[in-house]
């Protein structure tokens, strides 16, 4: 029995070095030489929160790449604080993405909110992980990191980045991040958006073209209304300058998943104010504050599920989706609502346990689909966070269920995008960048024991 014994963990530590070793060459292959491109095809610039999710794949491969990954990405910051969604490389054709530079054009419609010259980004921005990846790429080679003055660089920007949501995204008035379009928290089709999107006059149909067509099934992707809403959301918020008091926000959305980054990174951001020798206190504060209401205004006590909610007529969306799982990764959340948060991610809705990884929507929602996008599919960026919300409530049985689903999948699509819920089927684009440094992460964890 111990020979046997033996055997499988060394099939099993073979398999994982054959993971890692394909897990970098994703990493490598997708590589700009300043930062990495979510894939070649359908994402050949640099993403807001990919980028973030990379660095804290690549500390494992080289904690100088993935603090380089950081500050490329912070190069592109604009002057109000803001970090752009999209940070667009020059080199790459303007028809190979869209909506592409010369439709966000940042440089002219966004001089008045501080958009830089150069390069062109978008206007919009995305969740808030880069001072928790900050502080893990610092961590993973504090020399290194202190050699290059890494963390004293970042912090100034990382913390105007914080600013710039609570002075202008305070929406509601309540203390908490709003997002004003579908794709800033990163979920971009999914059914949560539903009833404040249909609020939107859709872009005439021959006014825009979608490139995301040609790399990945139409039925994998979010549909032509859907983008129409989309691409009209985003011309009304460059026409109005990318100012947040001169754009009227049809679309206006308090989103548990985006807030309870951003009150994570809070608590990262006060770790590297310490490090540098800068005050803390503001940024914990700032995330008591933040968890504060986001007990207050997103709990839904009724579901037993963090939901968003609408500003248009302040109400929460009755709308069960990842998102709501993520304040898992908040600090110091009260018991009950951790016991009844578990049991939810555990139970009928998302089949923790049971499906592959965490689903993206209820699993017995009426707007449910298995393949298109975020209506459905597993992504492997939130089962990560969700891994390590588990693992610090204390729940770790599920969490090292999770973390080996996720390897598995990881595997067997070939670092897909995201895999049906049920069968494990990869969808969209393979190769996929988070997906392989997120893969790192976790054989780490795995290897340490965790």
């Amino acid at each position: 029995m111990t020979a046997v014994l033996e055997a499988g963990r060394q099939d099993t530590s073979c398999d994982h070095r054959r993971l890692r070793a394909a897990a970098i060459r994703v990493l490598l292959d997708n590589w700009t030489g300043t930062g990495t491109v979510p894939s070649q095809s359908l994402y050949p610039h640099q993403w807001s929160w990919d980028s973030a999710f990379i660095a804290i794949g690549l500390r494992h491969l080289s904690p100088r790449r993935a603090q380089q990954e950081l500050e490329s990405l912070l190069s592109a910051q604009w002057r109000d604080g803001r970090i752009p969604h999209i940070v667009f490389n020059p080199a790459v054709p303007p028809q190979a993405y869209f909506p592409s530079p010369d439709f966000w054009r940042s440089s002219t419609a966004g001089r008045g909110s501080g958009a830089p010259a150069a390069p062109e980004t978008s206007g919009i921005v995305q969740p808030p992980v880069h001072a928790l990846a900050a502080w893990l790429a610092h961590l993973a080679d504090p020399h290194e990191s202190e050699r290059r003055g890494f963390l004293r660089r970042v912090h100034r920007k990382l913390d105007a980045w914080h600013r710039y949501l609570a002075a202008h995204r305070d929406l509601g008035g309540h203390g908490l991040a709003a997002i004003v379009h579908p794709w800033e928290p990163g979920l971009d089709n999914s059914p949560c958006w539903d009833v404040p999107l249909h609020r939107v006059s859709p872009a005439p149909g021959g006014s825009f073209r979608r490139a995301d067509l040609k790399h990945s099934a139409a039925a994998d992707r979010p549909t032509d209304l859907d983008y129409a809403r989309y691409v009209e959301l985003a011309r009304t918020y460059r026409d109005h300058g990318y100012d947040d008091a001169r754009t009227a926000h049809v679309f206006r959305v308090e989103d548990p998943g985006f807030n309870a980054l951003l009150i994570a990174s809070e608590y990262a951001l006060a770790d590297i104010a310490e490090a540098v020798g800068a005050d803390p206190g503001p940024g914990r504060a700032r995330a008591e504050r933040l968890t504060r209401a986001l007990l207050d205004r997103l709990w839904d006590k009724e579901r037993s599920v963090f939901a968003a909610r609408d500003l248009h007529d302040d109400r929460l969306l009755p709308v069960i989706a990842v998102n709501g799982l993520l304040p898992l990764v908040v600090p110091g959340l009260p018991a009950p609502v951790v016991t009844a948060l578990t049991a939810t991610a555990t139970g009928e809705h998302f089949g923790l346990g049971t499906s592959h990884m965490v689903p993206s929507y209820d699993l017995e929602g009426p707007e449910f689909d298995a393949k298109r996008y975020w209506r459905g599919p597993s992504w492997f960026n939130t089962a990560w966070l969700i891994h390590h919300g588990l693992r610090a409530v204390g729940a770790t049985e599920r969490a090292a269920r999770l973390l080996d689903g996720f390897l598995d999948d990881a595997r067997a699509t070939g670092f897909a995008e995201y895999v049906d819920p049920h069968s494990g089927a990869g969808r969209g684009i393979r190769n996929f960048s988070w997906t392989a440094a997120l893969t790192l992460d976790l054989l780490a964890d795995r290897e340490a024991g965790r």
